[in-house]
């Protein structure tokens, strides 16, 4: 009899753990809301801390932005203030003890995640816009390589990488604008790195790390007029923001200039010149974006969407 009781508490005890071991699917929250825009371009600036703004020179398009659209100088990434954790967070609406991504290169969650969903990846921006939204183009293109691991690439129509960049600096912005005017995508994102690279290299806070801010302002300029040769522009709501700051030739610490970064929102339905006093941390990106698009959002994020910027 022991020896059978025995059994039937190891079968148990097995089955128990399975069951505490196997994430949560997806439930999704909220209802459909009205659609404020039919297309977002997100633009990522990976290591751009939000100090440089006030000290920038040459950046008209990001100001023009600022001015005609919202802005805050005080978003905050999550801990640590690394590439792959709040580019997870960006895309994923949830911190890293919810998504799972631990270090700057985390290629798969080194926690388990608390939720999964078709792919069996924490739920992100593109995995919605996916299930609500199944003929929506979407687009992820990088310089640096390991956003492809952090995005759900199996519900993305297009994710390149801009893999000669630091040879080719405009690489990443000639493919954006080709993949705009051919596709008018619904959603695409285009995350540079050259700030972050500068930054290693030389420092952040220094003359070559506002030369390469002034450049990419150039290329952000380039995205724009791309958006109004597709005929979408006025149908779009742009979004820039990073992934971290910096201090020195490094990051991952827990000084404001590591973890301060700009965010800011232009476009059909947004405010203008209004600036943003909400708190706004890393994941409310991917909040905001679902907002955009009326969309539910899953259960187990804790992004909330920036309402206030929103003319309606």
């Amino acid at each position: 009899m022991k020896r059978i009781f025995s059994i039937v508490a190891l079968f148990m005890t097995i089955a128990m753990a399975a069951t505490a071991a196997k994430p949560k699917t997806v439930t999704l929250i909220g209802k459909p809301d009205i659609t404020k825009a039919g297309h977002v371009l997100l633009i990522g600036i990976d290591g751009w801390g939000a100090y440089s703004v006030p000290k920038a020179h040459d950046i008209p398009n990001l100001q023009k932005l600022m001015a005609d659209g919202c802005y805050t100088l005080k978003k905050r990434c999550v801990l640590k203030s690394e590439s792959a954790i709040n580019w997870a967070s960006m895309f994923n609406g949830a911190p890293t003890e919810m998504h799972g991504y631990t270090n700057w290169n985390s290629r798969v969650p080194e926690i388990p995640s608390a939720a999964v969903g078709n792919h069996n990846i924490y739920p992100t921006i593109y995995s919605i816009i996916r299930e609500q939204m199944p003929t929506a183009e979407t687009g992820c293109i990088a310089e640096w390589d390991g956003i492809k691991y952090l995005v759900d690439s199996l519900s993305i129509n297009y994710v390149d990488v801009a893999s000669n960049y630091e040879k080719d600096d405009t690489q990443l912005t000639r493919m954006a604008e080709k993949y705009i005017k051919e596709k008018r995508p619904t959603f695409l994102s285009v995350c540079y790195d050259q700030i972050d690279h500068v930054g290693h290299a030389i420092g952040h806070d220094t003359p070559a790390y506002y030369d390469v801010l002034a450049s990419l302002d150039k290329q952000i300029g380039r995205l724009i007029q791309a958006l109004k040769d597709a005929g979408i522009y006025d149908n779009t709501i742009i979004m820039v923001t990073a992934d971290h700051g910096g201090i020195g030739r490094s990051h991952g610490g827990q000084t404001l200039m590591e973890m301060e970064i700009p965010f800011i929102i232009c476009g059909k339905n947004v405010k203008k010149g209004m600036k943003i006093t909400d708190t706004m941390i890393q994941y409310d990106t991917a909040a905001t974006i679902a907002e955009v698009f009326g969309l539910k959002r899953p259960q187990c994020w804790r992004g909330v969407p920036m309402y206030s910027v929103f003319a309606n």
